[in-house]
């Protein structure tokens, strides 16, 4: 019997140990390329019916890491399992994967690349033809059934593509930079898609460069780069690892209460700026209060997820991460 993922990992490796049965896990997945290292020693556990992003800029190791998850290539060392199964190949049927590399044949017509693409997890032609009319129906593509590939524009091809993933209708999605060359449009229809797959069971993961779909869409994440990853877990529980900060506006400029001020306090303007002290913010209001500082304003900020990014990956990688959202929209 193979043992959960929570009971095999040494101690920090994973921010938390998810509750419930486990679509993907993985064990210290190590892969080497002509001698150079690209992953070493990923942890991953993704709940079923989860939403989770594997979060980095270009060539931190997530495509690696994706394709040693489903088989497509194999780790170096470590242990993968989809579904509990060590062989994802044995359950492909259950998968449905969408490459970074996208292609489809341009002469193809849009029902029959979604039928060809079911064809490859086990759709007949037929069902997968009258699969593929209704899916482009529900996306509002219906009209594009006829035309070919190189007919439709790169965001309604890549919907094709990307509703040929689908068609078998798998329990596990992977989507591997998904949102790269669409414009805002299409990005929240994808974003639509993929929280309607999650509402129906289906577990999603993505990877991207872009921290606000990571942001919006998912329960968990894991940071990787440089090949590692230093946190993989809830996107609350990442964004917990950086105090709330307070931001405080008082009618008195100066007295007796600000000793109540915690010691990272800090002046810009007419404002105050300081972390959110442990005991929380009640005793600070009472001592403000009582001393007279008159409050104008005050609110409560809660680290976003590129803040904890910035704190677990570091600076370096943040930037890279920031040069790449400006080259792909610079595209």
């Amino acid at each position: 019997m193979n043992a959960p993922l929570s009971a095999s990992l040494p101690p920090g490796n994973l921010a938390e140990a998810p509750s419930g049965p486990l679509a993907i896990e993985a064990i210290g997945l190590v892969k080497r390329f002509e001698g150079t290292l690209a992953v070493d020693g990923v942890d991953l556990a993704v709940p079923q019916g989860a939403i989770y992003g594997v979060l980095g800029p270009n060539g931190a190791g997530k495509t690696t890491t994706l394709r040693m998850l489903l088989g497509i290539i194999d780790p170096d060392e470590g242990v993968r399992r989809v579904f509990g199964h060590e062989r994802p190949h044995d359950i492909a049927r259950l998968i449905g994967y969408l490459p970074e590399e996208r292609g489809l044949y341009p002469s193809m017509k849009a029902d029959e690349a979604i039928a060809f693409l079911g064809a490859l997890r086990g759709v007949p032609l037929a069902e997968g033809r009258r699969r593929g009319r209704e899916l482009l129906e529900e996306h509002g593509l219906g009209h594009a059934a006829d035309k070919t590939i190189r007919q439709l524009s790169k965001g309604m091809a890549q919907t094709v593509q990307l509703l040929g993933t689908l068609v078998h209708r798998p329990r596990l999605v992977v989507l591997d930079e998904p949102f790269s060359g669409l414009d805002a449009i299409n990005q929240g229809k994808l974003e639509a898609m993929i929280r309607r797959l999650a509402a129906e069971g289906t577990t999603v993961i993505f990877s991207t460069h872009v921290i606000a779909h990571a942001e919006r869409l998912c329960e968990g994440v894991a940071i990787i780069a440089g090949g590692k990853v230093p946190y993989a877990g809830s996107v609350d529980a990442a964004r917990d690892r950086i105090p709330a900060q307070v931001r405080l506006e008082t009618a008195s400029p100066d007295g007796a209460w600000r000793a109540a001020l915690p010691a990272d306090a800090r002046s810009e303007g007419r404002y105050w700026l300081f972390s959110l002290p442990e005991s929380g913010i009640e005793p600070l209001l009472r001592a403000l209060i009582e001393g007279n500082a008159g409050i104008l304003s005050l609110s409560i900020e809660r680290a976003g997820l590129h803040d904890a990014f910035v704190e677990i990956a570091g600076e370096a990688a943040a930037r890279a991460l920031q040069e790449n959202s400006v080259t792909e929209q610079g595209r």
